[in-house]
């Protein structure tokens, strides 16, 4: 739930609710004061909340692990003093605290959830499913090891989660949004404009000079970080899935064949389907009369005139076998020839007769058109029942000694060498590096690891085993002046020309909105052409760059202004007039809107609602524990 509130807080709305919710905790310990509330705890205890007790290793590893998210975020290492100004510590602490608070809720209402609930949502996570859709026991254990679980610390786990959430939901299942908040949101999303522009290429800032060696030292200085590799590492790897030794040319036509008869009807057929009209009478005796009236000549048509029917009223559509849910009903409309009326049906709510009109004929799909999915498929799972087999060959083989390219070799497999990829899978010129298996699990693992060092063996999403070794590092450095003096001087002259059009437009702009009138600057420009826009609105596509449509709605109706273009020009424009719709509680733009403001209305009440019950259950802290676990002191801004 928490987790959840995190990626809220990515929002305006949320980002808003998380600081006034971090505005209360300290606020809170503000009025407690730092002696009082770090009185009274054992060595090992951070805090405790109510009657929860928050040891000082759960603080370190919740700590730990996002210092490490944040790190492979921005690709560096990050000092605890740093986390500590961005207000890391500070964030996890408060999670740490709110779940603690819900814990202790839910155990004071008596709150549970049980074994056969938790089992159930366990089997049913998708990132325990192997390559069949089913659960993978050992995908599971391989989750378990990868985030240092049991299987029982976890269910106790999941079993917290789920009892917050019961109180998460009895707190926001039924909150009404205010129709006044979303009406004005509406209109302000919905509002569009129509503008005219100018587009002025880099060329219009005219001729630049040569810049001087002195000139491109000072930009290269000033931009420095600008001229940077990111680390490369060069990975050797060997991933045993399905998919990588899955032999589909090895299955034999006999075999495809043999499955194909096995599934072609469920799979590759569409049975047959027939057109169903039934009458239904309240007796066996009315159903009998309305027989013999048939037999006397009348037709269904003429029974269904009679019972005050319409061909729609009668219809069961164009259905299969399957689509009918009364067997008898069924078994006597397949019987039927096409045209053909049945005598009396027992149904279940009483007797029918039924007639059957057009005959849809089933259809296979022949084996040639499906021979090759048939064949990969039953490759993956012959490769499914290998895989063990592989695994304990190379462990074997590295155990040995081997290097991971001769183990792989000793069983029939070549390594991959990836000659250099960076942190986020880019190669040196910048394109993502293709084929990776479980790419984000490996480039994590390959990251935190070092050149000689035996790494632990990666379980593949979806089934299978992923083995890699690094062979070399190139560390992140900062070019020199003339390894990148190239660069320097094509942002310095892009710099430059967006200088002087910013500095041009801004004097063209002061005429526009003095009345001249933008056909007359484009003629004295140039001859430029221009342009327009009819349908410009915030955060959707209009053709403009998201910059220039932002700027676009930052001047009134009727004004001008200019934004950079894309590819370093800039663009003049000004705004010829705006609607904005009649507000509609029924469009459809409104769904996202109303989630979203959903969402932030969900989390303000959590919000008020956990300050309230940290504020009646009383939260204490040590300060000791905390600067351990974290390497920072919390200090008076805490």
């Amino acid at each position: 739930m928490l987790q959840s509130m995190r990626a809220s807080a990515q929002g305006w709305i949320g980002r808003v609710i998380m600081a006034i919710l971090m505005g209360l905790i300290i606020l809170s310990f503000a009025i407690w004061g730092i002696g009082d509330i770090f009185r009274g705890f054992g060595a090992n205890n951070l805090a405790r909340v109510g009657g929860v007790e928050i040891g000082a290793d759960t603080l370190r590893n919740a700590y730990q692990a996002e210092l490490q998210k944040m790190q492979r975020a921005e690709h560096r290492n990050i000092t605890n003093e740093e986390a500590h100004e961005y207000g890391l510590d500070r964030q996890v602490l408060s999670e740490l605290v709110n779940e603690a608070a819900l814990d202790d809720q839910a155990r004071r209402l008596g709150l549970a959830i049980s074994d056969e609930d938790i089992k159930k949502t366990i089997v049913n996570d998708d990132n325990f499913k192997g390559v069949t859709g089913q659960f993978d026991r050992q995908a599971f254990d391989a989750f378990l090891r990868d985030e240092g679980l049991t299987e029982k610390s976890y269910v106790r786990q999941q079993r917290s989660v789920h009892l917050r959430r019961q109180i998460v939901d009895a707190l926001t299942n039924g909150v009404q949004l205010p129709k006044a908040l979303l009406e004005a949101i509406f209109r302000f999303q919905m509002e569009t404009r129509r503008v005219d522009y100018i587009v002025f290429s880099t060329a219009s800032a005219g001729p630049l000079p040569a810049p001087s060696q002195e000139e491109l030292k000072s930009y290269f200085e000033i931009n420095r970080q600008l001229y940077a590799t990111p680390e490369f590492r060069s990975l050797v790897v060997v991933p045993v899935t399905p998919a990588s030794i899955a032999k589909p040319d090895d299955v034999s036509d006999a075999d495809a064949r043999n499955r194909y008869e096995e599934v072609k009807n469920d799979r590759f057929g569409a049975p047959e389907k027939r057109e169903v009209e039934q009458i239904l009478f309240a007796s066996d005796a009315e159903a009998q009369e309305a027989h013999a009236k048939l037999d006397a000549g009348k037709t269904f048509d003429d029974l269904m005139a009679e019972k005050n029917l319409t061909p729609k009223d009668a219809s069961l559509g164009t259905v299969a076998r399957t689509g009918l849910i009364d067997k008898n009903v069924a078994d006597a409309a397949f019987s039927l020839k096409e045209g053909e009326v049945s005598g009396p049906v027992k149904a279940r709510f009483g007797t029918v007769v039924l007639r059957v009109g057009k005959i849809v004929a089933s259809t296979v799909k022949p084996y040639s058109d499906v021979a090759a999915e048939l064949k990969h498929e039953i490759a993956l799972q012959r490769a499914q029942s290998d895989i063990a087999r592989l695994h304990d060959a190379i462990e074997d083989q590295r155990t040995s000694g081997k290097s991971l390219t001769e183990a792989a070799k000793s069983v029939g497999l070549e390594a991959r060498v990836i000659a250099a990829i960076d942190a986020v899978g880019n190669d040196p010129q910048g394109v993502p590096v293709k084929d990776l298996v479980d790419g984000a699990a490996l480039l994590k693992a390959a990251f935190a690891s070092d050149i000689g060092v035996d790494n632990d063996t990666l379980r593949v999403q979806g089934g299978g085993y992923q083995w890699f070794e690094v062979a070399r590092i190139d560390k992140a450095r900062e070019k020199a002046f003339d390894e990148a003096k190239a660069e320097v001087e094509k942002a310095w002259r892009e710099d430059k020309a967006g200088k002087l059009l910013s500095a041009k437009t801004t004097e063209l702009v002061k005429k526009l909105d003095a009345g001249e009138r933008m056909a007359a600057i484009g003629a004295a420009e140039g001859n430029l052409a221009v342009k327009h826009a009819d349908d410009v609105r915030r955060g959707a596509s209009s053709g403009l760059a998201l910059n220039v449509v932002t700027q676009i709605f930052n001047v009134g109706v009727h004004r001008a202004g200019s934004a950079a273009s894309e590819d370093g020009g800039r663009i003049l424009f000004q705004v010829v007039d705006s609607t904005t719709p009649a507000f509609d509680p029924e469009a459809a733009e409104l769904a996202n809107i109303r989630g979203d403001v959903k969402r932030g209305f969900d989390e303000d009440v959590i919000t008020q609602y956990l300050a309230k019950l940290e504020s009646d259950i009383g939260v204490k802290l040590n300060a000791k524990v905390y600067s351990a676990a974290t390497g920072v002191s919390p200090g008076d801004d805490f």
